[in-house]
């Protein structure tokens, strides 16, 4: 079991920057893929970012979703077990809860990205993108 706890949301005026983080503990050494989702009122969750476990010095793969791709960069710190989110150029569209989850299981390129792939989930963080 895998948990996680993120932090870092907020308010923020559109074109601004937001950095979220995902601390994780417990059984960590069996994550497979990190991934960041996100749920508007009304809407699915979706995932917008991803990024695959792996030894410190092995090329780092990271997944996005087109509509945050070139805005947002997910990154990890294996030493301190946190991944990161830093959103840029922000937009109203943007607004939701955001949160972060691990998964175990091998998954396909497209799957890094899809909620039924993922055990542990975080409590969800606040991202409000408004003027």
């Amino acid at each position: 079991q895998v948990q996680l706890v993120e932090s870092g949301g907020g308010l923020v005026q559109p074109g601004g920057s937001l950095r979220l983080s995902c601390a994780a503990s417990g059984r960590t050494g069996d994550i497979f893929a990190t991934t960041w989702f996100r749920q508007a009122p009304g809407e699915e969750r979706e995932g917008v970012a991803s990024i695959l476990s792996g030894p410190p010095r092995s090329s780092i793969q990271r997944y996005y979703a087109g509509s945050v791709r070139g805005r947002f960069t997910i990154s990890r710190d294996n030493v301190k077990k946190i991944v990161v989110l830093e959103m840029n150029n922000l937009k109203v569209e943007d607004t939701g809860i955001y949160y972060c989850a691990t998964g175990t299981r091998e998954m396909t390129i497209a799957g890094v990205l899809e909620t039924q792939n993922f055990e542990s989930w975080g409590q969800g963080i606040q991202v409000t993108v408004s003027s």
